[in-house]
């Protein structure tokens, strides 16, 4: 049942871990979280949005991949995918904290997740 979970939920309940429960250590979406010095004297400097959107991006891929099995647990798989597309359409209209550049891209990952299921 496990392989049914769309893996986007992670990326998503981390970004409530982040804004709705504030969770401590973590700063906030915008906070600094990787600083990496380049060559060229500039610093790459990554946000937790940022992060969250490359995670996204990455498991994003998988789904495309997940998408490709015929089973029955790619059918709940789906219904899931879709279901957490409508939360998370419903969050950023409506919740203060989810009207965000970051999160809008996350539904827009869910919503290329459903179409390709």
């Amino acid at each position: 049942m496990l392989a049914a979970l769309p893996l986007l939920v992670f990326v998503v309940g981390f970004y409530h871990l982040i804004v709705l429960v504030g969770v401590t250590g973590l700063g906030g979406i915008g906070s600094v979280a990787l600083s990496i010095p380049l060559v060229s004297g500039a610093t790459l400097e990554l946000t937790m949005g940022d992060l969250l959107v490359l995670a996204g991006l990455v498991l994003l891929y998988v789904e495309i991949f997940k998408a490709t099995r015929t089973s029955t647990a790619s059918i709940v798989d789906h219904l899931l995918s879709m279901a957490l597309f409508v939360i998370c359409l419903v969050e950023v209209i409506v919740l203060p904290g989810f009207g965000t550049a970051t999160f809008v891209i996350l539904p827009l990952m869910t919503a290329i997740d459903v179409v390709a299921g």
